[in-house]
């Protein structure tokens, strides 16, 4: 082949039996090297679900180029899902709250409770949400005295639940009738949450609603029937 680069060719070019071999055109590397950076730059706009997709076009070359940048992705997804754990109810005053609520980051949801020492559903509630922190830590749970974050609240509202999204107020559940009293039972509380979006639970239907049909059903059955009333008459 007089296009191979070996010695031999080498030696016949010098003497002139073989062409000069032709320079490479700056243009056409500088297209070649464009091709090149536009099929990394596609690599790099594609997510993991997407690249998985599209393993079939690639060449073997390709696959171990991407391979090593799926690693990364998976690493990358890794810390960012390590950094937003948080997994505990942390108490906030109100100079905090801007940083704590509003910046609390992209794609984060939080979960405040303005509470009062003192009042018992405040106290219930404040135990609901340590558990559910643990159970969902990729939300951001906080509880701040209520006077403390917002000056002159007053105690008929508490408990006070915001819920916010990206600095964003999604849902707000205000005083102890929202809430059922004392009667709030945990996953009632994760069921109300999950509805506002902060959190998703694995509980299929409101639990609230299964106790009020059994309490329904226990109406019906207790109730007199027309022939029962008719028997009542005859005496």
């Amino acid at each position: 082949d007089p296009n191979a680069d070996t010695e031999w060719n080498d030696i016949l070019r010098r003497k002139g039996i073989l062409p000069p071999k032709e320079k490479p055109n700056p243009e056409e590397e500088q297209i070649v090297q464009q091709q090149q950076q536009s099929v990394v730059k596609t690599y790099e706009d594609m997510g993991l679900d997407e690249l998985e997709e599209n393993e079939d076009e690639f060449s073997e070359e390709d696959e171990r180029a991407i391979e090593m940048y799926r690693q990364q992705r998976l690493a990358e997804l890794k810390a960012t899902q390590l950094k937003n754990v948080f997994g505990e109810v942390t108490e906030i005053s109100g100079q905090e709250y801007i940083q704590q609520v509003n910046k609390a980051g992209k794609d984060t949801w939080v979960i405040l409770h303005l509470y009062k020492q003192g009042i018992p559903l405040c106290t219930l509630i404040n135990q609901h949400l340590s558990s559910l922190a643990r159970k969902f830590p990729q939300t951001k749970f906080l509880k701040s005295i209520s006077t403390t974050c917002i000056p002159n609240y007053p105690d008929r509202n508490l408990p006070t639940i915001f819920v916010y999204h990206e600095g964003d107020m999604r849902a707000q559940f205000i005083g102890p009738l929202v809430f059922g009293g004392m009667n709030l039972k945990i996953d009632e509380l994760e069921w109300k949450l999950s509805e506002s979006g902060a959190i998703k639970t694995d509980l299929e239907e409101n639990p609230k609603k299964q106790i009020e049909d059994k309490l329904m059903t226990s109406i019906r059955c207790t109730a007199p029937t027309k022939k029962d009333s008719d028997s009542e008459d005859d005496y």
